[in-house]
């Protein structure tokens, strides 16, 4: 055993399965010490996942002290200066797995380079994901900007490897403080208390997100290719915010579905949602100028339109427009919504309103707990059609009938607009068209906010011009 102390630099990894570096830690060395550092202005638009980072922690260090380690959380603005800082000391060794965002592989660089000119021992390993970012390629060693060959390849390049063998977190000698002025999971909530809700709905740890998983492949992954598509049911994983924090390792989530379900129709499905996460990871490293601008550049001429006021009903859920509404509810109210709702969301915001992708993106990254770089951008440019294998510029989802599609019977729509509840199912998405006494469009509910023909040709006319 190394005599030094083993420290391990926590990111998104809560968790003890799986934590390659963690575990290695604890294989080389008596003592160690689980640091996290908190730039505050890395989350300061991030306030739903303060809730959850706080929560995570907590739990975390609960987890660790059966392992008698120490979990600190240090504030800092700047990881270099951190690191400069602590690299005086010397009388540690250090491990970490990667972040696959171009801004934590690009310091990673830094940080070998310093630790190794200073002769401390460090080792890095591969973060949560089925393969490293530079594995999967085209046979001309280009980066993939179709999802489906890109997935066919990443796919069958994960099954041909041999699997490492697993190992398991140790237990330490003894418990130890390293780092000075360490600061509480609770100093990281947001100040609004908007979060209260989310309590009653999630438990950010690794115990829970097993737990879900285990559920979801008993009860409802034979049907997740018809269930993922219909809000008013349970039909999804609702993973997405254990996998961003690394509560669950992906490939466990992997094993998990392969070991119950030789592959039928709803695991490949389930997978390929995995796959989408790959090769958004792949995207943004080999092409990173679409983390703040269109992935593609002719997207950089459209003619968006800035207009508060339809920005604010969207965000709001007072669009006129029930599955839209419903959804920007849930989002607020649960810090998720529904993958389909948040397509139908995305193109009224881009193509009904004509409003910035960036605009949206910026929300959703605010409110969603499962908000990651990689997705949330890719996402977002899919539906505006900026992005790379994204939907066609005339693809325009029509709320009306989206919600008679998905929503049938109005049970999403009713849960999450509660003014709508007494409209049959032949109103409940179009209230416009409801006559009635006791109910009043532009006193209960209000009017579209544009009118879904008219906006339609608008975008169409807007899109010719790129």
């Amino acid at each position: 055993m190394d005599k030094k102390i083993g420290l391990f630099w926590l990111r998104d990894d809560f968790r003890i399965t799986k934590n390659n570096a963690l575990i290695e830690a604890t294989r080389l060395h008596d003592r160690v010490v689980v640091f996290y550092l908190y730039k505050e202005k890395s989350y300061k638009q991030q306030e739903a996942q303060k809730w959850w980072l706080s929560k995570s922690l907590s739990n975390f260090r609960k987890q660790l002290n059966r392992f008698n380690i120490n979990l600190e959380i240090v504030e800092t603005n700047s990881f270099k200066i951190f690191f400069d800082k602590l690299i005086k000391k010397k009388d540690f060794s250090i491990y970490w797995n990667k972040v696959y965002e171009p801004d934590y592989l690009k310091f990673d660089e830094y940080l070998l380079n310093t630790l190794n000119s200073k002769n401390i021992y460090n080792k890095r390993f591969k973060g949560n994901a089925l393969n490293e970012i530079n594995e999967v390629k085209k046979n001309d060693g280009t980066p993939f900007k179709v999802f489906t060959p890109f997935w066919r390849t990443a796919e069958k390049y994960y099954l041909e490897k041999i699997p490492p063998k697993e190992k398991i977190i140790k237990k330490c000698e003894k418990k130890i403080n390293y780092f000075n002025n360490v600061i509480n999971p609770e100093k990281i909530l947001p100040k609004k208390q908007w979060f209260k809700n989310f309590e009653k709905i999630w438990s950010p740890e690794e115990q829970s997100a097993l737990k879900e998983l285990k559920n979801f492949i008993k009860e409802k992954i034979n049907n997740y290719a018809e269930g993922r598509n219909f809000p008013n049911i349970v039909g999804t994983s609702k993973l997405s915010p254990f996998i961003k924090f690394g509560q669950l390792h992906v490939e466990t989530i992997w094993h998990e579905c392969i070991k119950k379900n030789q592959k039928n129709i709803g695991t490949s499905k389930f997978l390929t949602e995995i796959g989408w996460r790959e090769f958004n990871y792949s995207l943004i490293n080999h092409f990173p100028h679409m983390l703040r601008n269109n992935y593609s550049k002719k997207f950089d001429r459209f003619p968006w339109e800035k207009n508060s006021k339809f920005l604010n009903a969207w965000k709001k859920g007072l669009t006129g427009y029930p599955i839209v509404d419903a959804g920007m509810r849930e989002l607020y109210s649960t810090g998720w919504m529904h993958n389909r709702v948040r397509m139908i969301v995305g193109s009224f915001l881009v193509k009904h309103l004509l409003i910035d992708w960036k605009e949206g993106e910026k929300y959703f990254k605010n409110c969603l707990l499962d908000y990651s770089p990689a997705s949330n951008v890719a996402g977002w440019q899919w539906v505006a059609g900026s992005g790379a294998d994204a939907a066609p510029y005339f693809r325009i989802f029509n709320p009306i009938l989206q919600g008679e599609k998905f929503d049938k019977e109005g049970e999403y729509v009713k849960k999450w607009v509660p003014e709508l509840r007494d409209l049959s199912k032949k109103f409940i998405h179009k209230p416009w068209e409801h006559n009635d006494k006791k109910f009043k469009l532009g006193r209960d509910y209000p009017y579209p906010i544009v009118k879904h023909e008219e906006a339609r040709l608008k975008a169409l006319n807007a899109f010719k011009k790129i």
